[in-house]
């Protein structure tokens, strides 16, 4: 669900979008490249999209310009607010969160972006295992967000973010739920789908699965 990290998102509505053009140095590097990612999870999706976590709408506006019918999910008040009002009425942004949502009837994509690691490894299970239900073979589940090869790779990550003096990093990359690729591709093929990976900057991959 990852509505403990619900406050951190309201309070930081606002400044977001100066956050991703590199304004805030402490996360300058987990948001590199961020309108290539952005446009990778776009060039990926298809027909009736879902997207979790939409925040101030970047993502949604891409995947509108590409023609797509796009349904967005967000828990944060400010943040719907402001993708509202940048979006217009071009797309129906609902109250909810990865595992609690509207009915929503035909389902061939489903996209988040720096989102999904507010869940547990539990809840990610549960997440998906519900996502797998909800779309047909041939449906696809496009993630981009901060993850790690191996928990070696996710220990040295806090180690270095200290060293480097970015605390407010290394403090949320211990309380936040990060998680490993080889738990990722576990989780989605148990639910049906084959999962590929693509490193996108030092700290995000895309994940792509799709349904069999």
């Amino acid at each position: 669900m990852g509505l403990e990290f619900l406050d951190v998102f309201e309070q930081w509505a606002d400044s977001y979008d100066e956050s991703i053009d590199g304004h805030n140095l402490e996360y300058k590097a987990v948001f590199a490249g961020y309108e290539q990612i952005l446009e990778a999870v776009t060039a990926l999706s298809k027909g009736n999209v879902v997207e979790f976590g939409v925040g101030t709408g970047n993502l949604t506006k891409k995947l509108l310009d590409k023609s797509l019918n796009v349904t967005g999910i967000e828990p944060s008040v400010p943040m719907r607010k402001i993708a509202k009002t940048k979006l217009g009425t071009k797309v129906k942004i609902l109250d909810g969160d990865f595992l609690h949502f509207p009915e929503i009837i035909s389902i061939d994509t489903i996209v988040s972006t720096y989102a999904f690691h507010h869940l547990t490894d539990k809840e990610k299970d549960e997440a998906i295992a519900k996502y797998g239900k909800l779309l047909s073979k041939g449906g696809r589940i496009v993630f981009a967000d901060t993850m790690f090869e191996s928990v070696e790779d996710y220990n040295n990550a806090i180690v270095k973010a200290r060293e480097d003096g970015l605390h407010n990093l290394a403090k949320d990359l211990e309380t936040e739920y990060y998680t490993t690729i080889p738990l990722l591709r576990t989780i989605l093929e148990k639910s049906g789908f084959t999962v590929s990976f693509k490193r996108c900057n030092h700290f995000v991959w895309l994940m792509e699965g799709e349904k069999q």
